[in-house]
C-alpha cells in the first residue's frame, strides 16, 4: 500500500469526533506507516494520551517540553521529518490559528515548520462550518496548498443534522490513498505566472501604478503548485504571502518584469501572464522629489515594452500562454482581438461592470475564450476556485499538445 513507511504526524485537536482517532490510528498502522501523535491540550480532555501511545506504538507529544524531564519536542525537526501530517479532527480553532499563522500550542507551531503534505479531516458543529470565517480560513488554508478532507454529513453532536461530521476513518484512509497515488497533471512541467501591479517612478517618492492586489495570479500559482508544477512567480509589489513551494521573484516596474519573464520564459511549459502590467512609464525619472512650485504639472509618458505580446511572438507551439483581459465595456469583442494579436492559447476576460469582480475583490467573475473560439462563462467565485477552472483549461490544453 502507498502508506507503507510514511512517517506520518496525526494531529488531534479538541473535539467530541477525536474518539474516531483511535480506529484511524489502527488503520494507519495496518496500512505499515509510521505515526507520531500530537494532540492539543485541549484534545485530551477527549481521549487520553495513553490510548493513542498504546495504538500508534509512540510517545504522544502534547506540550513544548516535558516538565518531568525537561526534554524539549522539537516542532522544526518533527515538521521536517514527516512526509504528509494530518490533523484529523481539525477543529475551527485550529484552521483560524493555521490560517493566521498562530502557533501558541506545538501542533500549530510543527505545521509553521512542515514542508510536507498537509491534510485537514475539520469537525465542528454545522453553524460553525458554514460561519463566513471558517469558509474563509479553509479558503486561505486551500490557497497555501493544503488538502482539505470534506465533512460528512449527518447528525452532529448539537443534534443538529449537517455537514460538519468528521469523516469516517474508512474514509480518510481511502482519500489519502487515492490523493497520494493519483499521479499530478503537471508533474514536471514549469510554469511562470505574473501577478500584481507594477509601479512606474516619477521621483524617489511618488510612482505610476494600479490597483492590482496580486489575488488572482497568487491563486493560480498557488494552484499550479499543487497540481505538480515548478512554478515561477514574478510579483509587482503586493502585501501577499508567497504561495509555500513557489520560486518568487520580486519586481517592480514594467522593465523589470519584462526581465524576469524573458530569464524562464524559454524553460516554461505554462505562462500565465495576470499581472497589470502598466502601458505607461515616465520619459525621466526625477533623482530628488519633484516640488510643489505650479498650479499645472505635466509628466511625459512613453509606452512600456508590451510583455504579452512580445511572448506571444516568442512562444512555441509545446507552450501554453494564458491572458488576462479587464473589460469595461464591448469586453467580448477586445477579448477576442486581444486574444488573436498578441498569439494566446487562452484569455481570461474580468468586466468591471460585473459586481464582486476585478482589483482585491476575493471573489471574481471571468469568461474565458480559447484559440478555437470557444467561449465558456463562469458564475462568481472565490479567486482560489476560479484559479482552478483556468488551470483546468490549462491542462486540458497540455493534454492536446
Amino acid at each position: 500500500m502507498s502508506l507503507k513507511d510514511k512517517n506520518i504526524l496525526l494531529g488531534v485537536c479538541g473535539s467530541i469526533a477525536a474518539y474516531k482517532i483511535a480506529s484511524l490510528i489502527r488503520l494507519l498502522v495496518k496500512a505499515e506507516a509510521h505515526i507520531q501523535v500530537v494532540m492539543t491540550p485541549d484534545a485530551t480532555q477527549f481521549i487520553t494520551p495513553l490510548t493513542l501511545s498504546t495504538l500508534s506504538n509512540n510517545p504522544v507529544l502534547v506540550d513544548y517540553f516535558n516538565p518531568k524531564t525537561g526534554e524539549w519536542n522539537n516542532h522544526v525537526h518533527l515538521g521536517l521529518q514527516s512526509d504528509l501530517i494530518i490533523i484529523a479532527p481539525a477543529s475551527a480553532n485550529t484552521i483560524g490559528k493555521m490560517a493566521n499563522g498562530l502557533c501558541d500550542n506545538l501542533l500549530t507551531a510543527i505545521y509553521l515548520s512542515a514542508k510536507c503534505p498537509v491534510y485537514l479531516a475539520p469537525a465542528m458543529d454545522l453553524d460553525m462550518w458554514k460561519h463566513t470565517s471558517t469558509q474563509r480560513n479553509i479558503a486561505l488554508l486551500e490557497s497555501y496548498g493544503n488538502i482539505i478532507i470534506p465533512p460528512g454529513n449527518g447528525e452532529l453532536a448539537s443534534g443538529l443534522v449537517g455537514e460538519g461530521r468528521l469523516a469516517e476513518p474508512e474514509e480518510i484512509l481511502s482519500f489519502l490513498v487515492d490523493h497520494i497515488t493519483t499521479p499530478l497533471p503537471l508533474k514536471g512541467k514549469r510554469a511562470l505566472v505574473t501577478a500584481g501591479p507594477t509601479h512606474e517612478a516619477i521621483d524617489p517618492v511618488r510612482f505610476i501604478g494600479n490597483h492590482s492586489s496580486g489575488k488572482m495570479g497568487y491563486a493560480i500559482a498557488a494552484r499550479l503548485e499543487q497540481l505538480g508544477a515548478d512554478v515561477t512567480l514574478v510579483s509587482g509589489p503586493t502585501a501577499l504571502k508567497i504561495p509555500h513551494h513557489v520560486t518568487a521573484v520580486a519586481v517592480q516596474s514594467a522593465a523589470q518584469m519584462f526581465d524576469a519573464c524573458k530569464a524562464v520564459f524559454q524553460q516554461a511549459d505554462i505562462i500565465v501572464m495576470s499581472a497589470a502590467v502598466a502601458d505607461y512609464t515616465p520619459t525621466e525619472v526625477a533623482d530628488q522629489k519633484i516640488k510643489k512650485k505650479t498650479e499645472d504639472f505635466s509628466i511625459a509618458l512613453k509606452k512600456t515594452t508590451d510583455i504579452l505580446a512580445r511572448l506571444g511572438k516568442e512562444k512555441r507551439e509545446d507552450q501554453t500562454l494564458v491572458g488576462f483581459a479587464l473589460e469595461t465595456n464591448n469586453e467580448l469583442e477586445h477579448a477576442i482581438d486581444k486574444l488573436q494579436r498578441k498569439n494566446l492559447d487562452l484569455i481570461v476576460l474580468n468586466s468591471m461592470q460585473d459586481s464582486g469582480a476585478g482589483f482585491a475583490a476575493d471573489t471574481n467573475k471571468v469568461t474565458m475564450i480559447n484559440r478555437a473560439g470557444d467561449i465558456q462563462t463562469y458564475d462568481l467565485k472565490s479567486k482560489e476556485d476560479v484559479a482552478k477552472d483556468i488551470c483546468t483549461r490549462i491542462i486540458d490544453h497540455q493534454a492536446a499538445l
